[in-house]
């Protein structure tokens, strides 16, 4: 009996189907499953990568409030035409204090995943009050009334500590400064010493330009750290060699 005789009895024989069928589904199973459990971590750790400052973090509540997650996508694919566009590709690394994280799977607009640093703060200020006035062909809905929406971080420790349940790794220390990092960041007067050691990088200055602390100020402090942490020459090829 040849070998095309005997796959004939299995194609003809439903029950005998359906049972190897699922063996075979279940060996590729455990095959896959099984070595993440003797995994320490699955997400590889890339040096420079920090939890959000108080301030940072603010902004991207009120960033996923607005939905601008979803239009705009956090995830560069390691594709030439997406790499010679937005930046190197995004790393699992810099994702991993994100709850939910923001790869997303539309993009209306640009991906965002390296907007930090590439735009002024006035830009962005102009840009979330009347998009068409920066890019004329933008369907963005403008967001000028986060201008007057002034927040304190009276509950911001408590949003860390949320956080830090999930495995975010937030101290004590940090947690008990919470209130006081949030507003010393948009403070250019302040004595920042204490924010910069605990968010190296961390961007201290006042981002919308006015005297009251607000979700403008949140919002871009947010946007102007994303792809700001790693050093991404070190994952770049030599060309010299």
């Amino acid at each position: 009996m040849g070998i095309l005789d005997q796959h004939k009895k299995i194609e003809t024989n439903v029950t005998l189907l359906l049972v190897l069928s699922f063996f075979v589904v279940t060996i590729g199973g455990i095959v896959q499953i099984v070595p993440l459990f003797y995994l320490e971590n699955t997400i590889e750790e890339v040096e420079g990568m920090r939890p959000y400052s108080p301030l940072e973090l603010a902004g991207r509540e009120v960033y996923l409030r607005e939905g601008c997650y979803v239009c705009h996508s956090q995830m560069i694919r390691p594709m030439r035409d997406e790499v010679e566009r937005y930046g190197p590709y995004s790393l699992a690394a810099e994702s991993m204090y994100d709850h939910p994280f923001q790869w997303g799977s539309k993009r209306t607009g640009p991906d965002l995943a390296r907007v930090g640093g590439r735009y002024s703060d006035e830009w962005h200020v102009q840009h979330m009050i009347d998009p068409k006035s920066v890019v004329p062909e933008s369907i963005m809905p403008s967001y000028g009334f986060l201008m007057n929406r002034e927040i304190d971080g009276q509950y911001i420790a408590d949003l860390m500590r949320a956080h830090r349940r999930v495995g975010v790794p937030y101290t004590d220390e940090m947690i008990a400064n919470a209130r006081a990092d949030f507003r010393a960041q948009a403070d250019p007067d302040a004595d920042h010493t204490g924010l910069l050691e605990r968010y190296h990088g961390a961007q201290t200055r006042n981002f919308d330009g006015q005297p009251q602390l607000t979700e403008m100020d949140a919002i871009i402090a947010y946007m102007q750290m994303l792809g700001t942490l790693v050093d991404f020459t070190t994952f770049m090829p030599d060309e010299s060699r």
